[in-house]
């Protein structure tokens, strides 16, 4: 989740149309006199309070990723760089969303001070610009708050005017275009009127062109963003396999094959698409479903693990962090995945993606077979555990960074 007025975008479908027009205009200017107001909910860093900068460790390449460490990835990429890299330390920032999913990052700050804290700003921009040999900066969010204007371009530029090297991190709806999702994706969540506002469309544009005049490296975190970004690179999303696999114990049960789903947003899962055939599933005892909506992270190794059948999403037609945790934890994964991006992993890793093929048409005859068929699904359990770790694991990414950016630029003593 990202702080910042795109987020109400998936909200905003029930409001006049002259109310969106204006947080739209308020979204474009956000230095203007309204835009100055409307930060001002965001509220104030406390009187007496100060909010450290980011810290860097001595280096010959000392990278940053900031600032939204969405599902922990900042971290993990950052971990995975300096397991790799013995010349680079990395540290990572990002805002502390009330409400989110309350992933570690090396610096956490308040929302409040990154909206409205000049001084912090200013600070948090000078320790990087001094200390920072690599900024990578994630779903194309200023790092510095409304610095420069709140302007990611200007901030990126000064960045590169002090000697910095930066790289763009893309990770979905900030850089992916509806119009082209709808005509590759036969189940594209853009189809549907509850996600879709001419907003998105507006804004994967504007971004594009920003990358353009950038014309620095881009990393995509997932396959499916190559479309909209084809001079990117993907960059595997990574997740920590001991944490999942729990030693490799997996409670078995007697009853019928349990089947999990748990979406960050329902309708961008395609939830309301495949329920009813879940409902029926369960009332027949084929499956036993359960779900759970925004989930900490901290509670998910549990649910894999007394989970048969992980029902990833059905809209996207890519895969992500959740699905790699479920295929780490051993679980059997459906959902739905494009040949464009079954092809590109096989292409890249030489590996078949083992995440079983279903959308809302076919999952009841795909949930019918596996619930009838051990072998099959002890079979994708061990083809997953294998995926992920020779995919997912870090190393890849780490080396995608490091050939792409890391390696070729921007080394000094602290």
């Amino acid at each position: 989740m990202t702080f910042s007025i795109r987020t109400w975008l998936a909200d905003r479908h029930g409001l006049p149309s002259w109310v969106n027009r204006a947080i739209d205009q308020v979204a474009d200017r956000p230095n203007g006199v309204i835009g100055r107001l409307a930060a001002l909910r965001y509220g104030h860093t406390p009187r007496g309070v100060s909010v450290p900068t980011s810290t860097f460790r001595t280096a010959q390449k000392r990278l940053l990723i900031a600032p939204v460490n969405y599902s922990g990835q900042a971290r993990e990429w950052g971990k995975a760089v300096e397991r790799s890299c013995a010349d680079i330390a990395a540290t990572t920032m990002a805002i502390n969303v009330p409400g989110g999913f309350s992933f570690e990052a090396d610096l956490v700050v308040p929302v409040p001070t990154y909206q409205n804290d000049t001084h912090w700003q200013q600070h948090q921009f000078d320790a990087v610009a001094a200390n920072a040999t690599h900024v990578l900066i994630e779903a194309l969010e200023p790092p510095f708050g409304r610095a420069f204007g709140r302007d990611v371009e200007r901030q990126t530029r000064a960045l590169l005017d002090r000697g910095v090297s930066v790289a763009m991190m893309c990770h979905g709806t900030e850089i992916r275009l509806p119009s082209r999702h709808v005509q590759t994706t036969a189940w594209s969540l853009y189809n549907d009127p509850a996600v879709y506002t001419p907003r998105l469309e507006q804004v994967a544009q504007r971004n594009s062109r920003i990358l353009e005049r950038l014309r620095v490296p881009v990393f995509v975190s997932t396959p499916d963003l190559l479309i909209d970004v084809p001079t990117g690179a993907w960059c595997p999303v990574v997740v920590d396999r001991a944490r999942w696999e729990m030693g490799g114990v997996r409670e078995r049960s007697d009853g019928p094959v349990r089947a999990f789903h748990a979406p960050s947003i329902s309708v961008h899962k395609g939830t309301p698409l495949i329920i009813d055939t879940l409902t029926r599933l369960q009332q027949e005892g084929v499956i036993e479903y359960r779900e759970a909506e925004r989930i900490p992270s901290a509670s998910m190794p549990a649910k894999y693990a007394q989970t048969d059948i992980f029902l990833d999403q059905f809209r996207a037609g890519s895969y992500g962090v959740a699905a790699c945790e479920a295929m780490a934890a051993g679980c059997t994964v459906v959902g739905h995945v494009t040949d464009h991006v079954r092809d590109h992993v096989l292409k890249s890793t030489g590996l078949r993606l083992p995440i079983i093929e279903a959308d809302p048409s076919t999952i009841e005859a795909v949930l019918r077979a596996l619930a009838d068929d051990q072998i099959r699904r002890d079979s994708s359990s061990e083809e997953g555990r294998k995926f992920v770790a020779a995919v997912h694991d870090g190393r890849m990414s780490a080396r995608v960074l490091s050939d792409r950016w890391l390696a070729s630029a921007g080394a000094g003593e602290l």
